[in-house]
């Protein structure tokens, strides 16, 4: 008999191990941050086309688009005896991501003209996001496969936590290098010093905190899993298992959430690709890639990523706090102060209050880092979950895709002014907070 209340059976998992289940998650995000945080800096500095830098950005959530629903699918189907369902994955994609993170920022030291440089950097954080993918994918599987409804809203704000501390340390590396004399600046076409170092350095982290997930996560067997799910593994009800199959059996929770997930990814997609120009622009009158006062513009835009992560660190802990019932409410919250900061980019002219607009953009961070999960996993049986969330990541993909395509009428259209996209942002976040109301949360209404 098949047990349609998903999770009633699983244990109350001791703190540490929730911790646990997350933990490598800081280093992933390490390498996200610091290619979302450095992409249009080190593009530009190679000599990209800033009308042209949507093309560089598409490539990452498309590889996400494909890689993950297919992780999701064989790690529904894999075990191992020594490493579990969902952690060979993990190994494998930290593996590459780090192989490529010290490729990455030398893509101008190589000999290469600028166009060849150019593509190899393309081709080089296509392999970056593949990688990835593959290597986060493992994290947001197993709190479906072990944690139980009453401690999700707690695993998810953990994990938003360890993500945006890792955001922290990734994206004040550059900073900090410059501070203590590391060149910020290098020759025509090559990445300054102060950005290649934090690269290495994040691959290092990224290694550590894999591993120690990877031998302190114990995930369930199939035995186990049938225990405590109801139903087993690898088979599946209806035998029906294909991806388009699940799309049509999606319970409604899954469309609504991945609505307000398209308007909330458009907006930080615009940031990453914008943002160091902007700040470069408003703040150091800068727009010339070569210049001190852009690359002092890129270092700032480093801090103020910073000041958003360590927001949403914060924000996430007020996050874990709010009951259950209140999911809708603390998520469009979180998304309407989230547009308030994205908004205020476009009119503030000093570094230092800047500071407050990206306090505020960390907080919608955080809700986009734990809500949508917890109310799709809610509404979810177990037995494609794995599947579903790979699927489930083309709301993440996707927007970010549409938002590059669509760059290469909007930025010449607003007069390639880097602050005025910021503005964009706002405007789509805010569409995010209010799409939050039309969101119907269910739990396993799959038939």
């Amino acid at each position: 008999m098949r047990n349609q209340q998903r999770g009633k059976g699983l244990p109350n998992l001791p703190l540490r191990t929730i911790w646990m289940l997350s933990f490598g998650f800081l280093g992933v995000q390490m390498a996200f941050s610091l290619q979302s945080s450095q992409m249009g800096r080190i593009f530009q500095t190679l000599g990209a086309d800033p009308t042209k830098l949507g093309f560089f950005f598409i490539l990452p959530p498309l590889a996400g688009l494909f890689v993950q629903p297919i992780v999701g699918y064989f790690s529904d189907r894999t075990w191992t005896k020594r490493f579990g369902r969902r952690m060979p994955y993990l190994l494998v994609g930290a593996l590459v991501s780090v192989i490529v993170m010290f490729l990455l920022p030398n893509s101008g030291s190589f000999g290469f003209s600028t166009t060849a440089g150019l593509w190899f950097g393309a081709i080089t954080i296509l392999f970056m996001d593949l990688s990835s993918n593959v290597a986060m994918q493992p994290f947001k599987m197993v709190v479906g496969d072990m944690v139980n409804e009453e401690q999700k809203s707690y695993a998810y704000a953990i994990q938003s936590f360890l993500s945006n501390t890792g955001s922290v340390l990734a994206t004040i590396f550059p900073f900090l290098l410059t501070i203590i004399g590391v060149a910020n600046t290098a020759a025509k076409g090559e990445v300054p010093p102060s950005v290649v170092i934090s690269f290495y350095a994040g691959a290092v982290v990224l290694v550590i905190f894999s591993l120690i997930a990877v031998f302190n996560v114990k995930e369930y067997d199939d035995k186990t899993y049938e225990l405590y799910h109801g139903y087993a593994l690898n088979e599946p009800e209806d035998g029906q298992s294909d991806f388009l199959t699940l799309l049509k059996r999606a319970p409604k929770t899954f469309w609504l959430v991945t609505v307000t997930q398209f308007f909330s990814w458009m907006a930080f997609q615009y940031l990453w690709t914008y943002g160091t120009g902007a700040v470069a622009d408003n703040v150091f009158n800068a727009i010339n890639p070569t210049s001190s006062g852009y690359q002092n513009g890129g270092n700032w835009f480093g801090i103020l990523s910073a000041v958003y992560a360590i927001s949403a660190v914060l924000w996430s802990l007020v996050l874990s706090k709010i009951p259950a019932g209140k999911n809708k409410l603390g998520y469009a919250l979180s998304l309407f102060l989230g547009a308030i900061g994205f908004v205020s980019v476009f009119f503030i002219h000093s570094q230092y209050a800047l500071i407050g607009s990206f306090v505020l953009i960390g907080v919608s961070w955080a809700g986009m880092m734990a809500y949508p999960f917890i109310m799709v996993t809610n509404a979810l049986p177990g037995d494609h979950m794995g599947t579903y969330l790979g699927l489930f990541n083309g709301s993440i993909c996707l927007p970010q895709i549409v938002a590059s395509v669509a760059s290469f009428a909007i930025f010449p259209a607003l007069g390639s002014h880097f602050p005025t996209m910021i503005l964009v942002s706002g405007c789509l976040m805010l569409l995010g907070a209010l799409s939050v109301g039309f969101i119907k949360e269910a739990q396993h209404n799959i038939n």
